[in-house]
């Protein structure tokens, strides 16, 4: 596992609580509560367009349509792209599980699902 920089004090406590709430988070009713009860309707907004920019710069989408469908500034989808880019990998990851949650895996030939 690569190690995640410095500029966060991940073993800070509240740092360490807050990875742990997340973990425990078990289902979609649970982490929109979380969510909303931890930040504000635009910061969730805000999330949720670096997200979508994450994933149209994986699709080699252009910047301007980005910053058109996103309304985020070019510098923060440069440093999206950066992070994308990375050695950390944590968009990278996650738009790897999404996109495998969203199309699981078709059985090939002499698959079954009954196996």
């Amino acid at each position: 596992m690569k190690e995640v920089k410095k500029e966060v004090q991940w073993d800070k406590k509240e740092n360490k609580q807050l990875i742990e709430a997340i973990l425990a988070l078990k289902n979609a009713d649970e982490t929109k509560r979380f969510l909303r009860d931890l930040m504000t309707a635009k910061d969730i907004k805000e999330f949720a367009n670096r997200l979508e920019a994450a994933r149209l710069l994986s699709k080699d989408v252009q910047y301007s349509s980005i910053i058109e469908s996103t309304g985020l500034s070019s510098t923060t989808i440069a440093r999206i792209s950066k992070w994308l880019n990375g050695s950390l990998g944590g968009y990278r990851l996650i738009l790897t599980r999404l996109n495998h949650h969203h199309n699981p895996a078709k059985p090939g030939k002499g698959l079954s699902l009954n196996s």
